[in-house]
């Protein structure tokens, strides 16, 4: 039986779902140094990529619900998964307990500037008038990328053709050149071209400008504002992990998120610290669960 008085008295374990490098696994790390040095135990980053993130939403499902093997959770992962599998070895809900909310990446609407448009209401007019001219490229079949610019086309109803990449990278590299026109991506895998002018940036999906492009105003700012997406990763524990536990790990990680060279390292990332406690990051959760999995199924979006 885990106990509470004595926790933590040996190293705590974060599972990524993701390879090193990227969103999730900053996130983690961004994370891990200070986390070290408030709950006074060793913060160890454990790489667990593989199965679209099945290998480690299992490995953390099934672990000892003590405290000391925790998920980073990305939502990609959490609410898409559910949806785009049909036999997943995990229940997003069940199997986990929320312990905080830790960053936030908001998502740009990218364009070669051969789309003959200066904002988003004229690139959504320009769509509607051609529609399945343009090409949209996305990092993969299931990726937030994909997943986010099918909910931007049933927001607008526009018609546009997906074309799938590897990663960010091969897609950047097309939508450069030209052989596809569209990309809504996270700012660092687009923010120099935008900044340089080899793209056009129309619009950033989150709450606020991004401080990397703060020309480039927000959807809602651009009349688009039933159009938001933003990427989360948190922070989850097995399901079973004795509430005190709990308690101690999310006011070990407020206490983390708030130290100021943290919020420097998060911006120089470029992601956005926030915070949530364990009931917030519960009802985030259940209401993006069905959001989703709607956009996803009116697309027909599978991992084939």
């Amino acid at each position: 039986m885990a106990c509470a008085d004595t926790f933590p008295d040996r190293p705590i374990t974060l599972v990524v779902p993701n390879p090193p490098g990227g969103l999730v696994d900053t996130s983690a790390r961004l994370l891990s140094e200070p986390l070290t040095r408030v709950i006074g135990q060793p913060v160890i980053v454990d790489n667990k990529p593989g199965a679209s993130g099945n290998t480690a939403y299992q490995y953390v499902a099934k672990a000892k619900p003590d405290g000391y093997t925790l998920l980073i959770s990305y939502s990609g992962y959490h609410v898409g998964n559910p949806a785009l599998m049909d036999k997943l070895p995990w229940d997003p809900i069940k199997d986990f307990s929320p312990v905080a909310l830790l960053t936030v990446s908001t998502n740009v609407i990218a364009v070669h500037p051969s789309v003959p448009v200066n904002n988003l209401k004229e690139f959504i007019a320009y769509a509607k008038a051609n529609p399945g001219k343009l090409n949209y490229a996305s990092q993969g079949n299931g990726s937030v990328s994909h997943i986010g610019t099918e909910i931007f086309k049933q927001t607008t109803g526009i018609d546009m053709v997906h074309v799938p990449y590897k990663g960010s990278g091969p897609a950047v590299q097309d939508v450069l050149a030209g052989q596809v026109q569209v990309f809504i991506t996270t700012p660092p895998s687009v923010m120099q071209h935008v900044q340089s002018g080899k793209l056009k940036g129309l619009a950033v999906t989150g709450k606020n400008r991004h401080p990397g492009m703060p020309n480039v105003p927000t959807t809602a700012e651009a009349g688009l504002a039933s159009f938001q997406l933003e990427s989360w990763v948190a922070l989850y524990a097995p399901a079973g992990t004795p509430a005190p536990i709990i308690t101690k790990l999310t006011d070990s990680v407020k206490k983390s998120l708030a130290l100021p060279e943290v919020k420097e390292r998060g911006d120089a990332a470029g992601v956005e610290l926030r915070y949530l406690n364990p009931a917030a990051m519960d009802a985030l959760l259940k209401k993006e669960l069905p959001y989703w999995n709607k956009a996803i199924k009116s697309a027909n979006i599978t991992l084939d």
